[in-house]
C-alpha cells in the first residue's frame, strides 16, 4: 500500500507515543510563555491556485509561508461555497448542522454564534479581533469580537495596513486575529505587466483560448494583491516580536471562481489551500498529504490553546499528524452545498481511492447558472451551450486513474462495489447528522433572497426563499 501521508523533512515521533490533550497543550505552549496567539488569514474563491501549490501564479510571501510551515496538500472543506465553508471551518461543525445553509448576507445564519471559536477560546484569556471579511453574519456585531475594525472596504488595500498596525501595537495577548480579504473574488482587477495573458494557463475545468487566458491573468492579478498583503501581515508579526509563538492559519473558503468550481464538490471546488506556521511542530517546510478537513482546524485550535473541545466538534486534531503519531486522522471527507445564489442540494463523501457526487431535487439533472459567478469564461460555456448539457444525478470517480474526475463510473460494471460502498457512507453520514435533506427539500430561513435556479447569472433580481 503506497504511503499517501508523510511530513517530509520532519523526524517522526516515537511509535506508539501518546499525549493527554492537557499535556498536549503543554507541549504546544512550551515554546513561550503563554498560549499562542492564532491569526486566521483567510481568501476568497482561491482553491489552490497559489505558487506553494505549483501554479505559474507567483505568490512569493504565501510561499515563504509555506517554507517555513506545514503545507497540507489534500485540505478540503465542508462546503464550497462563502459563508457555508467558513461557518464550517469557525464552529467545527458542517454546514446543515450549524444552520449556516446559504449566504450570511442574502438572510441565512448560524443557530448559535456562541459555538464561534473565539467563545470557546475566551475563558482561557484569549482577545478577538476581526479586520476585513467574516461572512458569517449579517453584521459583525452578531459574532461577538472584542474588537471589530470599521474600514473602508475589505480589500487588501485597507486590510492588511490595519491589520498589520493591530500587531504592531502588540495588543493584549494571547489573541485571536481575523484577517479577512475580498481577493481573490471576482471582479478581478485589469491584469497588470506581470500577469501577460499570452503566458497564462487557464484552470484545469475550462478550454485554453483567448478569453480564458485572459481572465486567468485577472486571476493572477488579483492573487498578487493578496499575497501583498499577506506578506504586510507576516512582516508586522515578525517586527512585533510575534512571529515565534503565533500560529498563523491560511486558506481560502473554495475553489476558484469559474465554471464547475466554486459551488462544486469535485477537487476544483471543495479543494482548498491550507498553510500553518507556529510553534508545536508547525515549523521547518513540511508538507502532508493527509487527507484534512477545515473542521479539524477547530479542535487542533483547541490543543493549541490549551482548551477542551466542545461537545459539537465533528472534526479531529491535526497534533497526532504534526507529530509524526499518525499517517492519517480520516478516512472520508464529506461536504455538501444548499443554497448559493440558489437552490441547488447535493452532498459528496470523498476517500483516497474514490469521490461520490449525488445532487439532489427538481435540478438535479440541470447546471444551476446563477451559481456560477459571472466572468469571461463562463461566457465561453454559455456560448457553447451550457444551459442544455445534462449533469448525472450520481457521479463517481476514480481518484487514481481520473483525478480531474471527469470520467463518471457510477454505471460502470467494475465500479459496482465502490460505487455501493460510497452509497453507504453517504448515507450513514446524512444520518448520523440528521441531514434534513433526508425528509426532502432543505428551506431557506424566513426572508432570505435567493434566485430562480433557472436562471442565468447571480446579478439577477432575487425572490424571497420558500
Amino acid at each position: 500500500m503506497i504511503r499517501r501521508d508523510f511530513l517530509a523533512g520532519s523526524v517522526a515521533a516515537a511509535a506508539g507515543s501518546s499525549m493527554t490533550q492537557g499535556s498536549m497543550a503543554q507541549g504546544a505552549m512550551a515554546q513561550g510563555s503563554q498560549p499562542p496567539n492564532i491569526v486566521y488569514i483567510h481568501s476568497h474563491d482561491t482553491g489552490r491556485y497559489l505558487q506553494p501549490y505549483g501554479h505559474n501564479i507567483p505568490t512569493p510571501n504565501l510561499q515563504k509561508l509555506a517554507e517555513e510551515g506545514v503545507l497540507f496538500r489534500r485540505a478540503y472543506n465542508a462546503a464550497p461555497t462563502c459563508s457555508p465553508s467558513r461557518a464550517a471551518l469557525l464552529t467545527g461543525c458542517c454546514p446543515h448542522v450549524n444552520g449556516m445553509l446559504g449566504l450570511a448576507h442574502r438572510g441565512f445564519s448560524l443557530n448559535d454564534y456562541k459555538q464561534h471559536v473565539i467563545h470557546t477560546l475566551k475563558p482561557a484569556g484569549y482577545t478577538s479581533a476581526l479586520f476585513g471579511v467574516q461572512h458569517v453574519a449579517r453584521v459583525p456585531e452578531m459574532i461577538g469580537y472584542d474588537y471589530v475594525a470599521k474600514l473602508k472596504s475589505s480589500r487588501a488595500e485597507h486590510v492588511a495596513p490595519a491589520a498589520a498596525e493591530f500587531v504592531r501595537n502588540a495588543p493584549k495577548q494571547p489573541f485571536f486575529l481575523t484577517v479577512g480579504f475580498f481577493e481573490t473574488h471576482r471582479e478581478f482587477p485589469q491584469a497588470g505587466p506581470k500577469e501577460d495573458p499570452r503566458f497564462c494557463q487557464p484552470p484545469a475545468p475550462i478550454p485554453d483560448m483567448l478569453m480564458s487566458r485572459e481572465d486567468m491573468a485577472r486571476y493572477k492579478a488579483s492573487a498578487r494583491l493578496l499575497d501583498d498583503a499577506v506578506g504586510q501581515v507576516l512582516r508586522a508579526l515578525e517586527e512585533a516580536g510575534l512571529a515565534e509563538n503565533t500560529l498563523v492559519i491560511s486558506t481560502t473558503d473554495h475553489g476558484i471562481a469559474f465554471p464547475a468550481m466554486k459551488c462544486n464538490l469535485t477537487d476544483h471546488g471543495i479543494g482548498v489551500s491550507l498553510i500553518m506556521r507556529g510553534p508545536g511542530g508547525f515549523r521547518g517546510g513540511k508538507v502532508s498529504d493527509a487527507m484534512v478537513s477545515h473542521l479539524d482546524l477547530f479542535p487542533t485550535i483547541c490543543d493549541m490553546a490549551g482548551v477542551q473541545h466542545p461537545a459539537w466538534l465533528e472534526g479531529h486534531s491535526m497534533m497526532p499528524l504534526i507529530r509524526g503519531e499518525k499517517e492519517a486522522i480520516r478516512d472520508q471527507i464529506c461536504a455538501e452545498v444548499n443554497y448559493h445564489a440558489a437552490y441547488e442540494p447535493k452532498r459528496t463523501v470523498r476517500t483516497d481511492r474514490w469521490a461520490y457526487i449525488r445532487r439532489f431535487g427538481d435540478h438535479a439533472t440541470k447546471p444551476v447558472l446563477p451559481n456560477c459567478d459571472d466572468g469571461l469564461s463562463k461566457d465561453i460555456w454559455l456560448e457553447y451551450g451550457w444551459r442544455e448539457r445534462p449533469q448525472d444525478e450520481e457521479q463517481l470517480y476514480d481518484l487514481v486513474f481520473d483525478p480531474n474526475e471527469t470520467r463518471n463510473m457510477a454505471k460502470a460494471p467494475e465500479a459496482r462495489e465502490a460505487l455501493a460502498e460510497m452509497r453507504k457512507r453517504m448515507e450513514q453520514w446524512m444520518q448520523s447528522t440528521n441531514d434534513p435533506l433526508l425528509k426532502g427539500p432543505v428551506k431557506a430561513p424566513a426572508g432570505a433572497k435567493v434566485n430562480d435556479p433557472n436562471g442565468t447569472s447571480p446579478r439577477e433580481a432575487v425572490q424571497p426563499a420558500g
